[in-house]
Protein backbone atom coordinates (compact mmCIF):
# COMPACT_ATOMS: atom_id res chain seq x y z
CA UNK A 1 0.00 0.00 0.00
CA UNK A 2 1.31 3.25 -0.70
CA UNK A 3 2.71 5.29 2.48
CA UNK A 4 0.45 7.89 1.23
CA UNK A 5 -2.59 6.61 1.67
CA UNK A 6 -1.82 5.21 4.86
CA UNK A 7 -1.44 8.42 6.19
CA UNK A 8 -4.07 9.93 4.70
CA UNK A 9 -6.62 8.26 7.23
CA UNK A 10 -4.52 9.83 10.30
CA UNK A 11 -4.36 13.07 8.69
CA UNK A 12 -7.95 13.79 8.18
CA UNK A 13 -8.42 12.43 11.97
CA UNK A 14 -5.58 14.91 13.51
CA UNK A 15 -7.37 17.70 11.20
CA UNK A 16 -10.98 16.77 12.37
CA UNK A 17 -9.32 16.79 16.14
CA UNK A 18 -7.77 20.30 15.99
CA UNK A 19 -10.49 21.46 14.36
CA UNK A 20 -13.06 20.26 17.30
CA UNK A 21 -10.57 21.56 19.65
CA UNK A 22 -10.50 25.19 17.91
CA UNK A 23 -14.54 24.70 17.67
CA UNK A 24 -14.31 23.97 21.53
CA UNK A 25 -12.18 26.97 22.79
CA UNK A 26 -14.39 29.57 20.70
CA UNK A 27 -18.00 28.08 22.17
CA UNK A 28 -15.84 28.50 25.62
CA UNK A 29 -15.05 31.76 25.12
CA UNK A 30 -17.99 32.88 23.44
CA UNK A 31 -20.21 31.59 26.59
CA UNK A 32 -17.55 33.37 29.15
CA UNK A 33 -18.25 36.71 26.91
CA UNK A 34 -21.87 36.15 26.94
CA UNK A 35 -22.18 35.62 30.60
CA UNK A 36 -20.12 38.72 31.41
CA UNK A 37 -22.58 41.34 29.04
CA UNK A 38 -25.54 39.21 31.03
CA UNK A 39 -23.69 39.78 34.42
CA UNK A 40 -22.59 43.28 33.76
CA UNK A 41 -26.29 43.78 32.63
CA UNK A 42 -27.58 42.16 36.01
CA UNK A 43 -25.28 44.10 38.28
CA UNK A 44 -26.28 47.16 37.41
CA UNK A 45 -29.16 47.15 40.18
CA UNK A 46 -26.46 45.50 42.72
CA UNK A 47 -24.17 49.00 42.94
CA UNK A 48 -25.15 50.37 45.67
CA UNK A 49 -24.90 54.75 45.93
CA UNK A 50 -22.73 56.59 48.13
CA UNK A 51 -21.75 60.18 47.85
CA UNK A 52 -23.08 63.16 46.17
CA UNK A 53 -23.28 63.42 42.45
CA UNK A 54 -22.01 66.77 41.16
CA UNK A 55 -22.29 68.49 37.87
CA UNK A 56 -18.61 69.18 36.24
CA UNK A 57 -18.37 70.29 32.59
CA UNK A 58 -20.07 67.23 30.21
CA UNK A 59 -20.55 64.75 32.98
CA UNK A 60 -21.11 64.11 37.11
CA UNK A 61 -18.48 63.29 39.74
CA UNK A 62 -19.27 61.31 42.76
CA UNK A 63 -17.88 62.56 46.08
CA UNK A 64 -17.85 61.37 49.28
CA UNK A 65 -17.75 63.48 52.61
CA UNK A 66 -17.23 62.44 56.30
CA UNK A 67 -16.30 63.79 59.11
CA UNK A 68 -17.01 67.05 60.80
CA UNK A 69 -13.59 68.22 61.46
CA UNK A 70 -12.37 71.66 60.91
CA UNK A 71 -9.26 70.92 59.35
CA UNK A 72 -10.19 69.01 55.39
CA UNK A 73 -8.62 66.90 54.02
CA UNK A 74 -9.65 66.13 50.27
CA UNK A 75 -8.02 62.51 48.61
CA UNK A 76 -7.37 61.62 45.53
CA UNK A 77 -7.32 58.07 44.05
CA UNK A 78 -4.30 56.52 42.09
CA UNK A 79 -5.18 55.41 38.39
CA UNK A 80 -7.47 52.66 37.32
CA UNK A 81 -8.75 52.26 40.86
CA UNK A 82 -12.17 51.27 40.46
CA UNK A 83 -14.15 52.85 43.27
CA UNK A 84 -12.18 55.38 45.42
CA UNK A 85 -14.29 56.02 48.19
CA UNK A 86 -14.56 52.34 48.87
CA UNK A 87 -10.78 52.02 48.33
CA UNK A 88 -9.82 54.46 50.83
CA UNK A 89 -12.54 53.40 53.50
CA UNK A 90 -9.52 52.11 56.18
CA UNK A 91 -7.96 55.93 55.69
CA UNK A 92 -11.40 57.63 55.54
CA UNK A 93 -12.17 55.68 59.02
CA UNK A 94 -8.95 57.17 60.70
CA UNK A 95 -9.07 60.67 59.25
CA UNK A 96 -12.77 61.22 59.80
CA UNK A 97 -12.06 61.42 64.13
CA UNK A 98 -10.56 65.04 63.43
CA UNK A 99 -10.82 65.96 59.70
CA UNK A 100 -13.54 66.55 57.14
CA UNK A 101 -12.49 64.28 54.49
CA UNK A 102 -13.52 64.36 51.16
CA UNK A 103 -12.95 61.89 48.53
CA UNK A 104 -13.13 62.74 44.42
CA UNK A 105 -14.04 60.36 42.51
CA UNK A 106 -12.58 61.66 38.98
CA UNK A 107 -14.30 60.72 35.64
CA UNK A 108 -14.35 57.22 35.01
CA UNK A 109 -13.92 56.33 38.29
CA UNK A 110 -16.31 54.92 40.79
CA UNK A 111 -19.66 56.23 40.63
CA UNK A 112 -19.18 59.46 38.38
CA UNK A 113 -19.79 59.21 34.98
CA UNK A 114 -17.68 59.34 31.49
CA UNK A 115 -16.51 62.12 30.20
CA UNK A 116 -15.19 63.70 26.08
CA UNK A 117 -12.69 65.56 27.78
CA UNK A 118 -9.29 64.72 26.67
CA UNK A 119 -8.04 63.19 30.10
CA UNK A 120 -4.43 65.76 30.56
CA UNK A 121 -3.30 66.62 33.74
CA UNK A 122 -4.74 69.79 33.34
CA UNK A 123 -7.96 68.91 32.60
CA UNK A 124 -7.69 66.69 35.79
CA UNK A 125 -6.72 69.40 37.94
CA UNK A 126 -9.22 71.79 36.64
CA UNK A 127 -11.98 69.05 37.12
CA UNK A 128 -10.92 68.54 40.61
CA UNK A 129 -10.85 71.92 41.26
CA UNK A 130 -14.61 72.82 40.27
CA UNK A 131 -15.58 70.28 42.06
CA UNK A 132 -13.77 71.98 45.29
CA UNK A 133 -15.59 75.37 44.59
CA UNK A 134 -18.77 74.06 44.36
CA UNK A 135 -18.45 72.31 47.69
CA UNK A 136 -16.97 75.85 49.05
CA UNK A 137 -13.76 74.66 50.29
CA UNK A 138 -11.45 77.23 50.27
CA UNK A 139 -8.82 75.73 52.13
CA UNK A 140 -7.60 72.32 52.73
CA UNK A 141 -4.91 69.51 52.81
CA UNK A 142 -4.60 67.93 49.62
CA UNK A 143 -3.69 63.69 50.20
CA UNK A 144 -2.53 61.33 47.11
CA UNK A 145 -1.95 57.92 46.19
CA UNK A 146 0.29 56.91 42.90
CA UNK A 147 -0.58 58.94 40.34
CA UNK A 148 -2.21 61.70 42.47
CA UNK A 149 1.60 62.56 43.01
CA UNK A 150 1.34 64.14 39.63
CA UNK A 151 -1.98 65.77 39.75
CA UNK A 152 -1.27 67.41 42.82
CA UNK A 153 1.79 68.57 41.46
CA UNK A 154 0.02 70.27 38.62
CA UNK A 155 -2.45 71.40 41.29
CA UNK A 156 -0.35 72.80 43.61
CA UNK A 157 1.06 75.23 41.40
CA UNK A 158 -1.73 76.19 39.49
CA UNK A 159 -4.24 76.85 42.88
CA UNK A 160 -1.54 77.18 45.53
CA UNK A 161 -3.89 79.54 47.60
CA UNK A 162 -5.96 76.83 48.39
CA UNK A 163 -3.68 74.38 49.36
CA UNK A 164 -2.19 74.14 53.04
CA UNK A 165 -0.23 71.17 52.35
CA UNK A 166 0.11 68.47 50.11
CA UNK A 167 0.16 64.55 51.56
CA UNK A 168 1.50 61.81 49.21
CA UNK A 169 0.84 57.99 49.86
CA UNK A 170 3.52 56.22 47.82
CA UNK A 171 3.15 59.22 45.31
CA UNK A 172 4.63 58.89 41.75
CA UNK A 173 7.39 61.51 40.46
CA UNK A 174 8.06 63.29 37.36
CA UNK A 175 11.29 61.47 37.00
CA UNK A 176 10.75 57.74 38.35
CA UNK A 177 10.97 55.44 35.59
CA UNK A 178 7.94 55.47 33.49
CA UNK A 179 7.18 52.25 30.64
CA UNK A 180 4.89 54.09 28.72
CA UNK A 181 0.99 52.76 28.87
CA UNK A 182 -0.03 49.70 28.03
CA UNK A 183 -2.98 48.08 28.25
CA UNK A 184 -4.09 45.39 25.36
CA UNK A 185 -3.81 42.48 27.77
CA UNK A 186 -5.99 43.77 30.33
CA UNK A 187 -8.52 45.21 28.46
CA UNK A 188 -8.72 41.72 26.29
CA UNK A 189 -9.22 40.28 29.91
CA UNK A 190 -11.95 42.68 30.98
CA UNK A 191 -13.70 42.79 27.79
CA UNK A 192 -13.73 39.03 27.35
CA UNK A 193 -14.60 38.46 30.84
CA UNK A 194 -11.76 36.10 31.36
CA UNK A 195 -11.08 38.81 34.45
CA UNK A 196 -14.66 37.94 36.14
CA UNK A 197 -13.88 34.45 35.45
CA UNK A 198 -10.49 35.11 37.54
CA UNK A 199 -11.94 36.73 40.36
CA UNK A 200 -14.70 34.14 40.51
CA UNK A 201 -12.10 31.46 40.49
CA UNK A 202 -9.78 32.80 43.28
CA UNK A 203 -11.48 35.90 45.07
CA UNK A 204 -9.80 35.96 47.93
CA UNK A 205 -6.60 36.63 46.15
CA UNK A 206 -8.02 39.87 44.86
CA UNK A 207 -9.49 40.80 48.65
CA UNK A 208 -7.92 43.32 50.51
CA UNK A 209 -6.92 43.02 53.91
CA UNK A 210 -9.38 42.67 56.80
CA UNK A 211 -12.15 44.27 54.26
CA UNK A 212 -15.16 42.94 54.71
CA UNK A 213 -17.57 41.21 52.19
CA UNK A 214 -19.95 43.56 51.49
CA UNK A 215 -17.13 46.24 50.95
CA UNK A 216 -15.30 43.86 48.44
CA UNK A 217 -18.09 42.79 46.98
CA UNK A 218 -19.50 46.68 45.74
CA UNK A 219 -15.61 46.68 44.85
CA UNK A 220 -15.96 43.73 42.93
CA UNK A 221 -19.06 45.20 41.16
CA UNK A 222 -17.44 48.22 40.11
CA UNK A 223 -14.71 46.89 38.85
CA UNK A 224 -16.07 44.82 36.54
CA UNK A 225 -18.23 48.19 35.40
CA UNK A 226 -15.52 50.84 35.41
CA UNK A 227 -11.77 48.62 34.46
CA UNK A 228 -10.89 49.58 31.47
CA UNK A 229 -13.22 51.78 30.22
CA UNK A 230 -13.14 54.75 27.16
CA UNK A 231 -12.51 57.52 29.91
CA UNK A 232 -9.81 55.35 31.75
CA UNK A 233 -8.12 53.98 29.11
CA UNK A 234 -7.54 57.85 27.30
CA UNK A 235 -6.31 59.15 30.61
CA UNK A 236 -3.73 56.19 30.88
CA UNK A 237 -2.14 57.13 27.22
CA UNK A 238 -1.93 60.74 28.29
CA UNK A 239 -0.01 59.71 31.47
CA UNK A 240 3.36 60.04 28.72
CA UNK A 241 2.59 63.78 28.60
CA UNK A 242 1.29 64.01 31.80
CA UNK A 243 4.75 62.35 33.27
CA UNK A 244 6.74 64.75 30.78
CA UNK A 245 4.82 68.20 31.97
CA UNK A 246 5.40 67.66 35.08
CA UNK A 247 9.14 67.79 34.95
CA UNK A 248 8.83 71.06 35.04
CA UNK A 249 7.24 71.55 38.33
CA UNK A 250 8.02 71.67 42.18
CA UNK A 251 6.48 72.10 45.28
CA UNK A 252 6.20 75.32 45.94
CA UNK A 253 9.07 76.09 48.63
CA UNK A 254 6.75 77.26 51.51
CA UNK A 255 4.12 74.71 51.08
CA UNK A 256 4.75 71.68 54.13
CA UNK A 257 4.69 68.60 52.21
CA UNK A 258 4.77 64.87 53.58
CA UNK A 259 5.48 61.75 51.61
CA UNK A 260 4.86 58.14 52.58
CA UNK A 261 7.16 55.61 50.79
CA UNK A 262 6.05 52.22 50.20
CA UNK A 263 9.10 49.99 51.46
CA UNK A 264 8.40 46.93 49.25
CA UNK A 265 8.53 49.49 46.29
CA UNK A 266 12.15 50.80 47.53
CA UNK A 267 13.24 47.23 47.29
CA UNK A 268 11.41 46.96 43.32
CA UNK A 269 11.86 50.52 41.74
CA UNK A 270 15.42 51.83 41.88
CA UNK A 271 15.90 54.87 43.58
CA UNK A 272 12.43 54.94 44.95
CA UNK A 273 12.90 56.78 48.25
CA UNK A 274 15.67 59.04 46.73
CA UNK A 275 13.35 60.53 44.17
CA UNK A 276 10.96 61.19 46.97
CA UNK A 277 13.59 62.93 48.97
CA UNK A 278 14.80 65.29 46.07
CA UNK A 279 11.17 66.30 46.07
CA UNK A 280 11.24 67.82 49.29
CA UNK A 281 15.31 68.89 49.38
CA UNK A 282 14.56 72.60 48.72
CA UNK A 283 10.58 72.70 51.23
CA UNK A 284 10.96 74.77 54.45
CA UNK A 285 8.82 71.97 56.04
CA UNK A 286 9.33 68.89 54.22
CA UNK A 287 9.06 64.71 55.65
CA UNK A 288 9.78 61.88 53.48
CA UNK A 289 8.61 58.65 56.02
CA UNK A 290 9.36 55.15 54.23
CA UNK A 291 6.51 52.74 56.16
CA UNK A 292 6.48 48.68 56.01
CA UNK A 293 4.49 47.52 53.26
CA UNK A 294 2.93 47.32 49.59
CA UNK A 295 1.87 50.54 47.17
CA UNK A 296 -1.41 50.32 48.71
CA UNK A 297 -0.10 51.46 52.17
CA UNK A 298 -3.67 53.45 52.52
CA UNK A 299 -5.20 49.66 53.09
CA UNK A 300 -2.61 48.63 56.09
CA UNK A 301 -0.74 51.86 57.12
CA UNK A 302 -3.37 54.17 57.43
CA UNK A 303 -3.17 54.29 61.60
CA UNK A 304 0.50 54.94 61.16
CA UNK A 305 -0.53 57.30 58.32
CA UNK A 306 -2.81 59.74 60.29
CA UNK A 307 -0.67 59.79 63.41
CA UNK A 308 2.51 60.95 61.66
CA UNK A 309 0.25 63.32 59.42
CA UNK A 310 -1.07 64.86 62.79
CA UNK A 311 2.43 65.01 64.27
CA UNK A 312 3.67 66.51 60.65
CA UNK A 313 1.10 69.35 60.66
CA UNK A 314 1.20 70.27 64.39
Amino acid sequence: MNKNKRNKPILKFLKIGALSLIGLIVIAFGSIYVAHQISLKNEEFKIESYGQKIDVFDGTMNVLVEGKGKETVVLLTGYGTASPGLDFKPLIKELKTKYKVVVIEPFGYGLSSQTKRERTAENMVEEIHAVTEKLKLDSFILMGHSIAGIYGLNYVNTYPENVEAFVGIDSSTPNQPWPGFKDAFPNFLQKSGIFRLMVKLNPESFKVGDMDDATFEQIRLLTMKNMSNETMRKEGYALDQSFESAKKLSFPKELPVLLFVAEKNESTLDGWLELHQEQIAHSVKGEVIELPGTHYLHHTQSKQIVKDLNQFLN
